[in-house]
């Protein structure tokens, strides 16, 4: 795959996220950062990659492998001559350091930045790891540049910094306000892969939204040291990771000491907290000590003031998640690699014919559009829109309409016992 396309052709659903100020959006973006190889392993849906199946279920290596610029020197091949510095990671990859205050410690990796960009931000009043992080990025250059869009006023618009921040992507993303906007603080989730259906997109988006709201109301934090979220991503995309691989978490849940926008929330973590866990312990509880991140959102919507509408809709969301972790439904790349397998034109050399990616793809389109059912992807759930009505439903409506037709006819009877029955018609209930 000797092409930049057949990395970044590949899909993602990533989800941006507002916070308050600049102190929960950093606050944020550490504490998000430990969950997006859970993410990525839930979200599997990239095992095929040029017309060959993979040993991998996810997109990650494989877009980064494709952006990779660094020379020889930079990748610490021949001794630093041209450039600067040697960078550890491509420019697509996990993130290098946390930016809140009080996660300095665990920022374990050595970080490369350019010096006169963070000098510049450091005389600007901004503190030492944010200043880092963007100084950070300026060790690459933007890989596209747009000639009539090179002369801007740095003054009045941050095109040049989008430009430098755009050519950086990482498992999470720390968005300033544009100037002269009401857009605040934002942080893009990044990992996930995108679905077959609104459904699965919609569980994921609700999933990581639910997250951030357990984290701000309760003042949890899952934070791991930044080495540790670098090897839970190579975990998290091998093949059928969701069951087979275990990342490194949090033994217990922590707490903060104050609110993430008071700009003072932190804890400590101890080296025997942080044990192997598979995605299913970290989803639905391993126990006393972890009680599941999807246990913390159903308490906390129970809290909530929630109408029952949306609380079932958010339930059948979490119940999805919940399916995929334990195994009972198979992730996206796992049921391609099952309906591979078992097509006639499978020869079991890894080499996915154009047939077989015919059928695949045709099947993928019904499912989409809601044609055809798959229990093995997506359980039975049921939405406001959905037509199909449950049999032990559709039974309780239709004794309903024979008891009441009953009783009208026997009323008709006793009303009209001296006279000859006149003509009596009854009309069916229309759906």
């Amino acid at each position: 795959m000797d092409h930049m396309g057949f990395g970044m052709g590949c899909c993602c659903l990533q989800v941006t996220f507002q916070a308050v100020n600049i102190d929960e959006a950093r606050w944020l973006y550490d504490q998000l950062t430990p969950i997006t190889p859970v993410l990525l392993a839930l979200s599997a849906a990239t095992p095929v990659f040029r017309s060959r199946l993979a040993d991998v279920d996810s997109r990650w290596d494989v877009i980064s492998a494709s952006v990779d610029d660094r020379t020889a020197e930079e990748r610490g091949l021949l001794p630093l001559k041209n450039n600067k510095f040697v960078l550890e990671k491509s420019r697509y990859d996990t993130t290098d350091c946390y930016i809140y205050p009080c996660s300095e410690s665990y920022n374990d990796i050595p970080l490369q930045y350019d010096d006169k960009i963070y000098k510049q931000l450091i005389d600007g009043g901004i503190d030492n790891l944010l200043a880092q992080h963007v100084a950070h990025m300026f060790t690459r250059d933007p890989l596209q540049v747009y000639r009539e869009r090179i002369e801007q006023d740095d003054m009045k618009t941050t095109e040049h910094f989008e430009t430098v921040q755009s050519s950086n992507w990482m498992n999470m993303r720390f968005k300033p306000p544009p100037p002269d906007s009401e857009i605040g603080w934002r942080v893009e989730f990044r990992p996930t892969e995108v679905q077959l259906t609104d459904f699965e997109n919609a569980a994921y988006c609700c999933f990581v939204v639910l997250l951030t709201r357990v984290m701000i109301s309760f003042r949890i934090t899952l934070i791991l040291p930044i080495s540790v979220v670098t090897e839970n991503m190579k975990r998290a995309q091998r093949r059928n990771a969701v069951l087979e691989q275990k990342l490194l978490f949090r033994k217990r849940i922590a707490t903060c000491n104050s609110p993430p926008c008071a700009r003072g929330a932190g804890c400590t973590l101890d080296s025997d907290d942080v044990v192997e866990m598979t995605i299913n312990e970290i989803i639905n509880g391993s126990g006393e000590d972890f009680p599941g991140l999807i246990p913390l959102m159903r308490q906390y919507l129970d809290s909530a003031d929630v109408d029952v509408d949306s609380r079932c809709t958010v339930s059948q969301y979490l119940s999805f998640i919940q399916k995929r972790a334990s195994g009972e439904l198979q992730t996206l790349a796992a049921w391609m690699r099952e309906f591979i397998c078992e097509h006639p034109d499978y020869k079991h050399d890894s080499y996915v014919g154009d047939r077989i990616i015919y059928d695949m793809l045709k099947k993928m389109d019904s499912i989409s559009k809601g044609l055809a059912c798959c229990p093995k992807l997506l359980g039975d759930y049921r939405t406001r829109t959905d037509s199909r009505i449950p049999m032990a439903v559709r039974r309780a409506e239709e004794n309903l309409i024979n008891h009441a037709t009953q009783n009208l006819f026997k009323a008709h009877i006793r009303r009209k016992s001296l006279q000859i029955l006149e003509p009596f018609f009854i009309i069916d209930v229309i759906r």
